[in-house]
């Protein structure tokens, strides 16, 4: 019982409800940025290096076999799936993971510069206790 009560506090603080708003934002901005990738930085950079495209670049370690069939439709050979190393689309990737990481960190670096300035801010001199502004009352009846 003690556990259900925790986890409601838990998820009533609003630290769940925080963490599942930043783990959907965080997966449409991965969207946003494959869809960027591939439709406009790949097509560019496939034109400045002479109309490669990055995604259909690989290294064939093992070339595919298709299936072979006897004349009455039975298989013989079975196909045989062709062992590649694609690295056009880790290329495509890693710019995708570029560009997340720089974002989150341009994120990071306004968030920790908002805390800096809190920081930094000057707090306000505590008010004076009931004891010195009796004090107080007493040196300026003394003054005149």
């Amino acid at each position: 019982m003690a556990m259900l009560k925790e986890f409601k506090e838990f998820a009533v603080r609003g630290n769940l409800v925080d963490t599942a708003v930043a783990f959907v934002m965080g997966a449409a901005f991965g969207k946003v940025v494959s869809a960027f990738v591939e439709g406009m930085i790949m097509p560019l950079a496939g034109m400045l290096t002479g109309g490669v495209d990055f995604n259909n670049k690989s290294w064939v370690l093992k070339p595919g076999i298709p299936e072979v069939k006897d004349a009455a439709g039975k298989v013989v050979n079975p196909a045989v799936a062709e062992v590649s190393v694609k690295y056009g689309s880790f290329i495509t990737n890693l710019i995708d993971f570029i560009i997340v990481a720089f974002a989150v960190f341009m994120v990071i670096k306004a968030i920790n510069r908002l805390r800096r300035k809190e920081e930094q801010a000057p707090a306000a001199p505590p008010a004076p206790t009931a004891t010195e502004k009796l004090l107080m009352e007493i040196r300026d009846e003394l003054k005149k």
